[in-house]
């Protein structure tokens, strides 16, 4: 009987990812069906991450590319560099991937410049299709090639957003902060903290995340979650730890550092 690719990755060192629905069901039923996947969810909710554990459970390799606004289509596809005395191809990130087949992430896309959506569309219909104009190749992906895109729909500015044309392309899930109990075992889990304090510091971030829109352009991230507990595991004073990882790291201006720093305060004394 053969063996499912999940199953398969058992013995294999998977990323840790707490699932909090069927995001895992439906990120491998887009992989056997050659889909590709939208992630939408704020900034460290766990996104990145998730595409990790898939991509180790699938036993794939994967090419992650974080988007940024100088990105350019050559820079996913490849160009001519000279090498050695010599002008050769040199694949991009986007091209191995439809190559050798592997997941592609690419974090945050609506970040890069317009002119990576076009490069995407032929791969995200039935085609499967991407095209190289500088060598004149049309490469068709292989089976096991996925496409997978992010991006946090909270922040980005309405010229920064995806197209309805290319957000029909793709499959698509939303992604939040984990339910209270799950975010503690996760901090807990990566921070190696006790969990009774890694609740006390989930509690605090469901407060500093309904500053977000008023004071607030983000609500603190799971990520930074981790970042607090493992100064404070490694034996940092808890005030000290949170003004590094949950005030600094979310504003400069005085009085909302001030502001967070009260409802800190008001939680741990």
């Amino acid at each position: 009987m053969p063996v499912s690719p999940l199953a398969a990755a058992s013995e294999r060192e998977v990323p840790f990812y707490e699932s909090v629905g069927n995001e895992c069901g439906l990120f491998d039923q887009a992989f056997r069906q050659r889909l590709p996947l939208l992630l939408k969810g704020p900034t460290g909710c766990g996104k990145t991450r998730f595409v990790s554990h898939m991509a180790a459970k699938l036993g794939k390799p994967l090419f992650t590319v974080s988007c940024h606004d100088d990105l350019t289509a050559a820079d996913l596809t490849g160009r001519y560099l000279l090498q050695g005395g010599e002008t050769r191809w040199v694949d991009g990130p986007l091209t191995r991937a439809v190559r050798e087949g592997g997941i592609c992430y690419l974090d945050e896309v609506v970040e890069a410049r317009k002119d990576v959506t076009v490069v995407l569309h032929p791969l995200t219909d039935d085609r499967r299709l991407l095209p190289l104009e500088r060598t004149g190749e049309l490469l068709e992906a292989p089976d096991d090639f996925m496409l997978v895109v992010s991006y946090n729909p909270g922040y980005q500015h309405i010229l920064k957003s995806l197209k309805p044309s290319t957000r029909q392309r793709f499959l698509a899930m939303s992604f939040d902060f984990p339910p209270p109990r799950v975010e503690r075992d996760i901090v807990a889990r990566e921070s190696g903290l006790a969990a009774d304090q890694c609740a006390a510091l989930v509690n605090l971030a469901a407060s500093l995340r309904a500053m977000k829109g008023q004071d607030l352009e983000e609500g603190v991230s799971t990520r930074l979650l981790v970042y607090c507990a493992t100064l404070i595991q490694g034996g940092m004073p808890i005030l000290e730890a949170a003004r590094a990882t949950l005030v600094e790291p979310l504003s400069d201006d005085a009085d909302v550092q001030e502001g967070l720093m009260e409802a800190i305060h008001a939680t741990f004394g």
